[in-house]
């Protein structure tokens, strides 16, 4: 599955036993765009995300305000149903940019570019209902967002956001039992335009790629408190945009 930002499009390509990609299989193109010319004069899809049955996608449209949503049906030759298709829209000018979901796949997070805010849905019956808007960045911060990336601890217990813009900061929330959030604290990047970043697989450390600086760095995660803390030198790394991990 494969959300194009510019071309305000998705593409489905199957994948063949052997892992290579097959010819392009359907095809999905959006138009309409919101408030904000600038930004959002026409769609922009950002992320594509299976739900935690895989049996629907979700698109976050950031030039819509629209969190697109389509049934997925893996044995059929166009896997996306566009007939049943339906979208649940943003408040106008958010910018919706990634969505996750929780470890027990009953609530969704969404970060919004252009608000700098994370909504929360109760994720129920293929439905995303709002429970709560999070802002990423401190009250002194009125404009000038540019919220990023976001993942999810392996324990299910923290959410970390990325902002770039005036902060180049990773904010730090604590997920309450009814899967709303709670902020820790926020934790400088070292580095500027903190595209994206990962969480290891063990959720010890935090690895940022930032990409204004072309700088990777490598945090430790405080496994009961959430809190970040520096360690090691960072990396060089030219125009580094996305960063994955793997323990083999």
């Amino acid at each position: 599955m494969n959300g194009n930002y510019t071309d305000a499009s998705v593409s489905v390509y199957p994948l063949l036993e052997d892992g290579k990609i097959d010819s392009l299989a359907q095809i999905l193109k959006f138009s309409e765009g919101s408030i904000n010319p600038d930004r959002q004069a026409k769609a922009h899809i950002h992320s594509a995300v299976f739900s935690p049955d895989f049996n629907s996608l979700f698109f976050t449209d950031l030039g819509a305000d629209k969190i697109r949503i389509y049934p997925f049906e893996n044995t059929d030759l166009k896997p996306l149903n566009i007939e049943q298709g339906s979208f649940i829209k943003t408040k106008p000018g958010t910018g919706p940019r990634h969505l996750i979901f929780s470890k027990n796949g009953k609530t969704a997070y969404c970060i919004e570019e252009m608000a700098g805010e994370i909504s929360v849905y109760d994720f129920t019956e293929n439905m995303l209902k709002e429970i709560q808007k999070k802002p990423t960045h401190p009250a002194k911060i009125k404009d000038g967002f540019e919220s990023s990336d976001l993942h999810i601890s392996p324990d299910g217990k923290f959410l970390y956001a990325t902002n770039r813009g005036k902060e180049n900061n990773i904010v730090i929330f604590k997920i309450q039992s009814n899967g709303t959030l709670e902020t820790v604290g926020y934790q400088k990047t070292h580095g500027k335009h903190p595209r994206t970043f990962t969480i290891d697989e063990t959720g010890r450390f935090v690895i940022v790629a930032n990409t204004g600086s072309n700088k990777v760095v490598v945090f430790k995660r405080n496994l009961e408190t959430g809190v970040l803390k520096k360690v090691g030198k960072s990396v060089k790394i030219k125009n580094v945009s996305c960063v994955k991990t793997k323990i083999y």
